[in-house]
């Protein structure tokens, strides 16, 4: 009898961690994390060419200083570029109206990010503005396609290497 509730309680606290661990997991490979209230906030928007695979919920840092989170990703029609909106953190309220945002990966086959780079404007983004300055996700398939398209080039558009026939040797005798 003493043998069975030792692997009873064995067995219950494996199935407790097990749990804590999935949980764990599931909070640091999403890119939302947990959230319990919502902070002050305000939205901004930013058009990019091409956003890569980057997702709702992917962080907004500046500095390496996480300050908010992608909440909608949209397509404009008219300019057939994506549209992303970004929630940023209220106590990050000035941050100039210049700014730059770039779209980057978290290692080397990470997911995306979006990284803020101050300009140097007097005024500050407020809820509601849109960020003109631009670079979109560098898309590492396209550079491979480039890389190969000019590789296939040099071989086709250059001439063959000549080949030189040795130099006749003497016999000496």
């Amino acid at each position: 009898m003493r043998r069975s509730s030792t692997l009873n309680l064995g067995t219950g606290t494996f199935v407790v961690l097990g749990f804590a661990a999935l949980f764990f997991l599931t909070t640091q490979t999403t890119s939302r994390g947990l959230s319990f209230g919502s902070a002050p906030h305000y939205d901004v928007t930013a058009k990019f060419d091409n956003i890569g695979d980057l997702r709702v919920g992917a962080p907004v840092s500046m500095s390496g200083v996480e300050i908010g989170r992608v909440v909608k990703i949209d397509f404009d029609n008219k300019e057939y570029k994506a549209v992303v909106l970004m929630r940023l953190n209220q106590k990050y309220n000035q941050i100039p109206s210049d700014s730059d945002a770039s779209i980057y990966t978290q290692g080397l086959l990470g997911g995306k990010f979006i990284g803020l780079t101050a300009g140097g404007a007097e005024t500050y983004l407020k809820d509601k503005d849109q960020i003109d300055f631009t670079q979109s996700a560098f898309v590492l398939e396209n550079l491979i396609g480039q890389f190969l398209a000019n590789f296939a080039k040099g071989q086709t558009g250059s001439p063959a290497p000549k080949t030189e026939a040795p130099a006749p040797t003497e016999k000496t005798k």
